[in-house]
């Protein structure tokens, strides 16, 4: 699977951290993030991101910031992306079962090491389950289109 992964100033250590371990799981990572901790903006990686996961260049998306909250904000402006803050596995396994997330995020400052690696595995391990819940996610794509 293509991983599309960015982040912020403050998620650039765990950020190669989660690249390492997506690649130790077989995947090619695709690196749209700030390799520095100088001060940046994260809606501009957010950006990227999404761009790239709704134009096929990427399979699904891991955006990381301070909270998470920021950056996934900055995706979801992006048509056809469904990104959601995850800090937990339950909530990643979930968001892909039921709202068939294209994108998960997380926090630096949330998240511990060990734990941000279990959250991307749940939500690459997890499968949309489609039926009912594809209804709804049709009835976001509704959304979507009347406002866009």
């Amino acid at each position: 699977m293509k991983i599309a992964i960015g982040n912020d100033h403050a998620a650039t250590e765990l950020k190669f951290v989660i690249m390492d371990y997506l690649k130790e799981l077989g995947h090619e990572v695709i690196n749209f993030g700030t390799d520095t901790s100088d001060s940046c903006n994260y809606p501009e990686y957010g950006e990227k991101v999404g761009r790239a996961v709704v134009a096929g260049e990427a399979d699904c998306g891991v955006l990381i910031c301070g909270t998470g909250v920021g950056i996934s904000i900055a995706a979801n402006k992006v048509k056809g992306v469904r990104a959601a803050v995850c800090s937990d596995c339950a909530t990643a396994r979930l968001v892909k079962e039921h709202n068939n997330a294209n994108i998960i995020a997380f926090g630096a400052r949330i998240v511990g090491t060990e734990l941000a690696k279990d959250i991307v595995k749940a939500y690459l391990d997890a499968e949309f389950l489609g039926g009912r819940h594809q209804t709804r996610i049709d009835l976001i794509h509704e959304i979507e289109e009347r406002n866009s």
